[in-house]
């Protein structure tokens, strides 16, 4: 079942320690699902999530821990590959049969340079209008801005000016946890290179409707979520969003 409305759900969370498998799914992920699933569906009927690893190669090691992850959660979890070749004929049929595309950290640049190859912006676009939930972590959330701040060219910090744009501004991710993005955010911001980002801490994330912000929410208490933007003066201003804790 779809969403009631074009859903967006961009995270620097998703995973949480598990004691036999490399990961388990976070309330993050349950949440995605929650919204997936809004409009009624038949509980007999298991979740369908498409992983999109395309940031990270489409790793099988990553996609395989990921399909134990699901199936310990109760979803039907299924890939699409870009390399060396698609997996599927009917890329767009093949997302369509999804109630959550959830994509993968890794680069975010080689992510939307192979995306834009295959026609990707196009075919997520027409199913983010149609209701099936995107969402994401790192590189699977900032590819829904117009931009933000990534190591994908190497270990200093550059930013991404050419995302998929479906979400207006900005997005910066793991800001708790890596220290150079929040001062190179500011900057960007500052200069204008770009709009106005929202943020999130590890175990964060940001919930959408169309091109607005729902609310902040978290898997991690106490995991933040931020506004970064320019005031009438050019001052650039920080400001905490109220954050919900999933359970």
């Amino acid at each position: 079942m779809p969403a009631s409305e074009p859903t967006i759900l961009a995270t620097s969370a998703g995973y949480r320690p598990h004691p036999r498998l490399r990961f388990g799914f976070g309330p993050m992920i349950a949440f995605a699902v929650e919204l997936s699933r809004e409009q009624g569906a038949d509980p007999r009927v298991r979740p369908r999530i498409c992983n999109v690893s395309t940031a990270s190669g489409d790793d099988r090691g990553f996609q395989r821990d990921m399909e134990e992850a699901a199936r310990e959660a109760g979803y039907e979890l299924y890939h699409l590959s870009l390399f060396s070749m698609p997996n599927v004929e009917d890329v767009e049929s093949y997302l369509r049969g999804a109630d959550v595309v959830w994509v993968n950290g890794g680069s975010v640049v080689n992510l939307l340079a192979v995306w834009r190859a295959h026609g990707l912006p196009e075919i997520l676009r027409r199913l983010w209008q149609e209701g099936v939930v995107l969402a994401g972590i790192s590189a699977g959330s900032i590819c829904w801005f117009e931009g933000g701040v990534t190591d994908s060219f190497g270990p200093e910090l550059r930013p991404v000016t050419d995302g998929l744009g479906l979400l207006p501004g900005a997005n910066g991710v793991h800001m708790d946890s890596e220290e150079g993005r929040r001062p190179l955010l500011r900057a960007l911001v500052a200069d204008g290179t770009l709009g106005p980002a929202l943020c999130t801490d590890d175990g964060a994330g940001l919930l959408f409707r169309g091109t607005e912000l729902v609310e902040a929410v978290a898997e991690v208490d106490g995991a933040r979520a931020t506004r970064i933007a320019r005031d009438d003066s050019g001052a650039v201003l920080e400001t905490e969003l109220p954050v919900r804790l999933l359970r």
